[in-house]
């Protein structure tokens, strides 16, 4: 009796198998370069130039200030020697607290810019996100993967596919 439930055990296994194999050939799978996708996408480049005219004007500034800054350094450093005492001493304060505040206002440029792009960048994924259901589902793939792929053959790299996709969109 025993001995019947091991072979009913064993061949109901194989044909578990056997029918998890003839599954798995049918799969239809497709991956996707997700480095190359976020690297050629038009609507990265579209991203980028937003990014840059939304923050050329402050750059722009912080740049100026900066100059002045250092033409104040260097007059300051070429007038010391004919001011007073004190009143080199205030000089330099004054110089000292602007640098403190270019250095406050650069710091908050580059936190700014580090969350626009932080936020186009997740737009951009999104979309190409949407962009690769969209082909899924166009032609009836099983499996799609994105990310975190060590190694694909070509013949399931669909990578162009979704940036011809890309492309062509709006």
């Amino acid at each position: 009796m025993k001995r019947m439930k091991l072979v009913g055990l064993f061949l109901g296994l194989a044909l578990a198998t056997s029918v998890s194999t003839a599954n798995a050939a049918e799969l239809k799978i497709g991956v996707v370069n997700a480095a190359k996708v976020l690297e050629q996408s038009p609507q990265k480049a579209s991203a980028l130039a937003r990014l840059e005219q939304e923050f050329s004007g402050r750059s722009k500034g912080l740049e100026s200030k900066a100059k002045a800054l250092q033409a104040r350094q260097r007059k300051l450093q070429t007038d010391s020697a004919t001011l007073g005492a004190k009143e080199l001493q205030n000089k330099e304060r004054a110089l000292i607290s602007s640098q403190r505040d270019l250095k406050r206002l650069q710091d908050e440029f580059s936190e700014d810019l580090s969350i626009r792009r932080n936020e186009e960048l997740r737009k951009l994924e999104e979309r190409i996100a949407k962009t690769i259901i969209e082909l899924a589902k166009t032609e009836n793939y099983d499996l799609m993967l994105y990310q975190g792929v060590i190694f694909a053959k070509d013949t399931v790299d669909v990578t162009d596919k979704v940036l011809a996709k890309l492309k062509s969109a709006p």
